[in-house]
């Protein structure tokens, strides 16, 4: 039996991430010391990475989504290409910051479910400008709606299929994604 504290290890994810797309994709889930780092093949290592930060399973689930969204050609850059602009940020930038996460942040809601995994939006700017977080919380909820009618990306879905098998939970539906009882800061 699997006790609570013990139930979602970092080390499943990176397991069932490698187990799908190593070979399929040169792809491999990291946890990684210091800061998220999408990392292409290169003369260091021969796979893709996808790094997490200090073993964290929810850093993971982050970084997954981000892997999910991005394109091929995104894939083939540091960190998909994208610069990061870094916490404290003033109101355009955060406005940026939480468009561009919509997407990624509805796609780790659907991974943390299928984990059994308790999701929170992240905002991430706890040195700028105060974020309307259930603002945001209603955008990234919008975006689950749209993936639960039309189908979450293809890899993602993948991840979820496996997450959904190891952890023994059933179907997504809209009652996974009820975010009322959510902790708002």
């Amino acid at each position: 039996m699997i006790v609570e504290k013990d139930r979602h290890q970092y080390q499943d994810l990176i397991a069932l991430f490698n187990g799908q797309f190593k070979q399929a994709l040169n792809t491999v889930l990291v946890a990684g010391d210091g800061e998220p780092l999408y990392q292409p093949a290169n003369s260091d290592s021969e796979n893709h990475q996808v790094i997490f930060a200090h073993g964290f399973f929810a850093s993971a689930l982050h970084e997954i989504a981000h892997w999910c969204v991005a394109g091929e050609a995104r894939r083939q850059q540091l960190d998909y290409g994208y610069w990061y602009c870094p916490d404290g940020r003033d109101a355009a930038q955060q406005a940026a910051f939480e468009k561009v996460e919509i997407k990624p942040q509805a796609i780790e809601w659907g991974l943390a479910a299928a984990c059994g995994f308790a999701f929170n939006v992240s905002s991430d700017n706890l040195n700028g400008v105060m974020p309307d977080r259930l603002a945001f919380q209603h955008r990234v909820h919008d975006q689950v709606l749209v993936y639960l009618q039309q189908g979450f990306p293809a890899r993602a879905q993948r991840l979820i299929d496996a997450f959904r098998a190891f952890y023994q939970r059933p179907a997504l539906t809209l009652a996974d994604f009820d975010y009322r009882g959510m902790y708002e800061r």
